[in-house]
């Protein structure tokens, strides 16, 4: 063997070792002590929409509390599908534990050890605080089960090689604070927390680069709507018309669905308005206090 053919198996060998440092998934957040609070638990899973994705399609009231799955989301990337995460323990996740799912939703890391695809947003999940993500385990777990079997999502090469998701979390997945509020006012704290972390409105609301990350440099600014054409509005910035609102009148809409010039949410935006109804008042004047320093 030459040593062109040495030095270059040498090379290939530690771009192997390196691609599997740089994208091996994070190790499960150790759980938070204390005892879980249900009552939190209940916010959480409101305000983080999961009964919005993991319902059965065409789920209706109390119905949606049975995390079927089933949905399909289309994208560019490929159909995902939401998966049932009702407590059954052979097809939902009633035989995870709690360290499992924090690794899920902190870290987008599944049961197997495998990188979830973002169109699970934990990218947004990841500024949770553990003790909300614990008392969100617990809240499902009250949750009826569900037998139906989750269906694989229809993802194409090279989209389908979840390993190299490492990489698009190193690029994109961030714990810190989004905007800088600059003062130590607890409301808008809470709003911020709130909006950047489980409400995931940039999600929806933000412009995403080629590979599908956010573009925080443009963050709440509007976005192509993902359900066809037409945009999802801005929430920042000098094309929000949100900024014409008042504190008051954007906590209405959060809770009632209707602007201040009575027209009424619509799209998506309907099952979002469903989750906000579901705050306190004191949660959504905190969103909107947050959303009216943007």
């Amino acid at each position: 063997m030459s040593k062109t053919t040495i030095w270059l198996l040498s090379i290939a060998v530690v771009c192997a070792l390196t691609f599997q440092w740089v994208t091996a998934p994070a190790n499960p957040p150790a759980s938070p002590g204390g005892a879980r609070n249900l009552a939190n638990g209940e916010v959480v899973f409101n305000i983080a929409g999961c009964a919005s994705c993991h319902s059965a399609p065409k789920a209706e009231g109390e119905e949606k509390l049975l995390l079927a799955g089933g949905k399909r989301f289309p994208t560019e990337f490929g159909v995902f599908i939401a998966p049932n995460i009702s407590p059954d323990p052979s097809q939902g996740i009633g035989g995870w534990n709690e360290a499992t799912f924090l690794n899920a939703v902190l870290n987008g890391v599944s049961l197997e050890g495998e990188h979830y695809y973002p169109a699970f947003p934990y990218a947004s999940y990841a500024r949770m605080t553990a003790s909300d993500a614990a008392d969100l385990w617990a809240y499902i777990q009250t949750l009826p089960p569900s037998s139906a079997s989750s269906q694989p999502s229809e993802v194409g090469f090279p989209f389908s090689i979840r390993r190299g998701l490492g990489l698009w979390k190193r690029l994109h997945v961030r714990t810190g604070s989004i905007q800088e509020i600059g003062e130590a006012d607890p409301v808008l704290a809470r709003g911020r927390y709130l909006v950047e972390g489980p409400g995931h409105c940039g999600e929806c609301h933000t412009p995403r680069d080629i590979s599908g990350g956010m573009v925080l440099a443009n963050w709440l600014g509007g976005a192509p709507s993902p359900d066809g054409p037409g945009r999802i509005p801005a929430l920042a910035g000098p094309n929000a018309k949100v900024g014409e609102w008042s504190v008051v009148d954007i906590a209405e809409y959060l809770r009632s669905g209707f602007t201040p010039e009575y027209d009424s949410a619509g799209g998506a935006m309907v099952d979002v308005i469903e989750n906000t109804a579901k705050l306190s008042d004191e949660d959504r004047m905190a969103i909107a206090t947050y959303l009216k320093t943007l």
